[in-house]
């Protein structure tokens, strides 16, 4: 929902209103994930997706009753229903679609505050019933702080009652230490796939905005220094790059210490052996040095600077959803467009 509120406040600055489709629930293979949205603007505009395309036709109707009825419903769409076949979804999978008639106004502050989420009471199966809103109570906190805290929508059972947990969490963050050549088209895919960039050196010749004019911010400092500008945590991601031992170490020591859930270093297997080595003569606990990506990335193969961004940001994605990087067609699953998922 959060990429497409410009779509939206687009629309609504033109006086045209727009109804909304949400995956709530999926079960085997299914394209998209619990909380892919499409809009269905009143003119006949779309935007978002909640398949790989095989079911838009479908719900982009289901929106148009929404809006006329002014009434919410789920719509399920699997391989065992005959509308699947109808409307082309053919990976096999199930997924229920909560259709909305308008875009509520909690859901728009929630994608533009972040950090929220917005509990939804849903039907009692996928019958397309209108969802029963006086239903009272809801999930425990508890519940919602741990489905926050995966950074996922998903729906919940709580006393036979299903509620959709719609998180909208706060951007990932990556710190990027050595404005070198790799840097440049490492921020540019970063931002593509939802990550706030900020750019470290401490040299003021690679620290500059006409190198990185798409970074979020760039501060020329330390790694002590960036880590503690930008308030570095858990959360975030950290990229050292500039292959320069004096700045690689301290970088590499302050993310460790931070806690953050990933830190890859560039570097040769050689490079990194005797880099260990320095790191455990300076007192860095054997146990977080097993946390360190090095050499960082995954082996595409590839050695230009895009290839090299590429690879890294690969290792980054797969990590943050706990996958394994393994190629897609080991895990054996055919995916929607018959490519193996």
């Amino acid at each position: 929902m959060i990429e497409l509120l410009p779509d939206l406040e687009r629309w609504r600055a033109e006086g045209v209103d727009a109804g909304r489709a949400v995956v709530v629930r999926t079960i085997g293979s299914a394209p998209r994930p619990e909380g892919a949205v499409l809009l269905a603007a009143s003119d006949g505009r779309i935007a978002g997706s909640v398949s790989a395309g095989c079911v838009e036709g479908a719900v982009v109707e289901e929106v148009g009753r929404a809006r006329r009825s002014g009434r919410s419903c789920v719509m399920r769409y699997g391989i065992s229903d005959e509308r699947a076949w109808d409307v082309g979804l053919a990976c096999g999978g199930t997924i229920d679609v909560l259709v909305e008639p308008a875009v509520r106004a909690e859901i728009v502050q929630a994608a533009q505050e972040r950090g929220r989420v917005v509990v939804t009471p849903l039907p009692a199966d996928a019958s397309g019933a209108g969802a029963d809103e006086t239903t009272p109570g809801g999930p425990p906190s508890e519940v919602v702080a741990a489905v926050m805290a995966t950074g996922r929508s998903r729906t919940v059972e709580v006393e036979g009652r299903a509620f959709f947990i719609e998180v909208f969490p706060r951007r990932s963050r990556l710190l990027i230490i050595g404005g070198v050549e790799v840097a440049r088209p490492l921020v540019s895919m970063a931002r593509a796939v939802g990550y706030e960039t900020i750019v470290a050196d401490g040299r003021a010749r690679f620290a500059t905005r006409e190198r990185f004019p798409d970074a979020d911010r760039i501060i020329l400092g330390w790694p002590d220094e960036a880590a503690e500008m930008m308030g570095l945590g858990p959360a975030d991601a950290v990229a050292v790059l500039t292959h320069d031992p004096k700045f690689d170490e301290p970088a590499i020591t302050v993310a460790l210490a931070r806690g953050c859930r990933y830190v890859g270093a560039i570097g040769s297997a050689r490079a990194q052996a005797g880099r260990r080595e320095r790191l455990l003569a300076a007192g860095v606990p054997e146990a977080e040095l097993q946390r360190l990506r090095g050499p960082i990335g995954l082996d595409l193969g590839g050695r230009e600077p895009a290839e090299t961004a590429l690879a890294i940001l690969a290792e980054m994605v797969a990590m943050r959803h706990g996958a394994s990087g393994r190629p897609m067609r080991d895990r054996g699953v055919v995916g929607a467009a018959g490519s193996v998922r």
